[in-house]
């Protein structure tokens, strides 16, 4: 029995102790519940902003405050990034009333399972500032200081370190203050956090990728690649150089490229001046040993002016490293100084003799009677060449006519020829008996020349005394001693003693 009685006592204070403990439990629940009402549970996080065990009053506040943190950064070129802050621009939470609505749709009495979880939700965030103050705002950045601004510039083809280069595009800085505080206002206006501005620049309209200056930059670069080496045989060469052909080009405002015709032609003919060797007076050795100077004459190189400039303008049109000659019009024997070469016909007026040498040998010379100087009939002096040859010729002129077997002509109709008439040659005679301009030989001698004599050979001849010449066929011939009869009157007015009588018209 006593047993029984202790063992009911047991049981009684655990069912005590039991109910009181349910009764704490449910205090609690109850409690907590209660405070769950009017606080949001733990892990509520609304917009991003933790709002656990927080009344709807302080989540408002605590939403405001989170709000007026907003900061907006701008990202502008060259790296720069600018911002405008919450509290600058009056940026402030607008409450709707939407935190309460939550708290109160929260159940309270599920607190127990609720606060095992995060709750993340989206509110409206409605917000407010002064348009006014962002514009200021906006308008003190540095990116919007029109005096630090850089205006864009379009890519160009422009003359730069003495070449013709493709100038990139200059994108700039330029903004546009109403373009801009639009864009800031929407992002304001959203919430949004970043800003680019990189699209909304005032930028070039050409820009270096354009295809009408590559096309022209691509016709540049063919004439930057090109030159052309000029060669005059064992001469040293000369080059026209890319860089030459650069300061040639043109580029107008539509990017056309074309070439300076007026520099080519002053390239050429410095180019003729420089190399041609018609008419030059050039240093003899004679055969007699010593030295004479002699010019005119129509033999030497001559540079096809107007066939070179043409053969130019094809070759910067091909483009590439060109070599070859000049475009000569007429060629001599060789080039250098002594450009007749070791070939030659050497008539001495003076003396009354011709020789002839072949690569250096002579071959045959002998005495001559050339043209008649006290008839003005002079014969022309000069470098020349024997144009043509011609068997059984007939020489015609202004009161004369003789047949001749063998016509070597060098200078205008002046030739040398067989002249059987003659009984004798060389000496004085062709100073009052000479003949009318030609050169005669005996004619065992112009049968010999005439075999051996090629067209083309050079020939050399000179006086050795001051001689005017006057007539016709050694002004068209280019004679050195060549002078007009109105010079020639005006210069035996200041010397007497000028060689030469005064021309008698009628012995000419």
């Amino acid at each position: 029995m006593t047993a029984f009685v202790r063992k009911h006592k047991v049981l009684t204070i655990i069912l005590g102790i039991s109910l009181a403990v349910l009764i704490v439990l449910g205090a609690i629940f109850f409690v907590r519940a209660n405070h769950y009402k009017t606080h949001f549970f733990p892990g509520t996080v609304m917009s991003g902003v933790d709002v656990s065990e927080l009344t709807a009053e302080e989540a408002t506040d605590k939403v405001s405050r989170f709000v007026a943190d907003y900061l907006l950064t701008i990202y502008a070129r060259d790296d720069q990034k600018y911002y405008i802050e919450g509290p600058s621009i009056g940026y402030a939470y607008v409450p709707n009333g939407e935190i309460g609505q939550i708290l109160e749709q929260q159940n309270a009495y599920d607190w127990m399972h609720e606060i095992k979880e995060t709750k993340e939700q989206e509110i409206d965030l409605s917000t407010t500032f002064d348009a006014q103050r962002l514009e200021t705002e906006l308008a003190g950045l540095g990116c919007m200081q029109t005096d630090q601004m850089i205006a864009p510039e379009d890519a160009k083809i422009a003359w730069v370190d003495d070449s013709y280069q493709l100038v990139p595009e200059v994108m700039g800085t330029t903004l546009v203050f109403d373009k801009v505080l639009n864009l800031v206002t929407h992002a304001v206006e959203n919430g949004e956090t970043e800003l680019e501005l990189y699209d909304h620049y005032e930028d070039p309209v050409i820009r270096s990728d354009d295809p009408q200056l590559n096309a022209c930059m691509d016709t540049i670069e063919t004439y930057y690649g090109t030159s052309i080496t000029y060669t005059f045989g064992k001469q040293d060469p000369f080059e026209l150089t890319s860089e030459m052909i650069q300061t040639w080009l043109n580029v107008d405002e539509d990017y056309q490229v074309s070439v300076d015709d007026e520099k080519v032609t002053n390239f050429v003919q410095q180019m003729a001046s420089t190399y041609n060797t018609y008419g030059d007076v050039r240093e003899i050795k004679t055969s007699l040993g010593d030295k004479v100077k002699i010019g005119g004459g129509d033999y030497g190189w001559v540079i096809d002016k107007e066939k070179e400039k043409a053969q130019i303008y094809e070759d910067l049109a091909k483009g590439g490293h060109i070599e070859r000659e000049p475009v000569y019009s007429q060629t001599a024997k060789k080039h250098g100084v002594n450009d007749i070469g070791s070939t030659y016909v050497e008539i001495d007026y003076t003396n009354q003799h011709l020789w002839y040498y072949k690569k250096g040998e002579l071959v045959l010379d002998t005495d001559i009677v050339s043209g008649n100087l006290s008839r003005w009939n002079g014969s022309p002096d000069g470098v020349f060449k024997i144009v043509y040859k011609q068997r059984d010729a007939t020489l015609v002129g202004e009161g004369y006519s003789s047949p001749v077997k063998y016509f070597m002509p060098f200078a205008y109709n002046v030739g040398i020829h067989d002249a059987s008439w003659r009984g004798k040659f060389g000496d004085q005679i062709y100073l009052t008996a000479g003949s009318h301009g030609c050169i005669n030989v005996p004619p065992e001698i112009a049968e010999k020349l005439y075999e051996v004599l090629e067209i083309g050979t050079p020939v050399v001849a000179y006086y050795r005394e001051k001689v005017y010449l006057t007539a016709e066929n050694a002004r068209i011939s280019n004679a050195y001693s060549y002078i007009s009869e109105d010079d020639y009157k005006e210069l035996k007015k200041k010397d007497p003693t000028a060689v030469n009588p005064k021309p008698d018209k009628k012995n000419r």
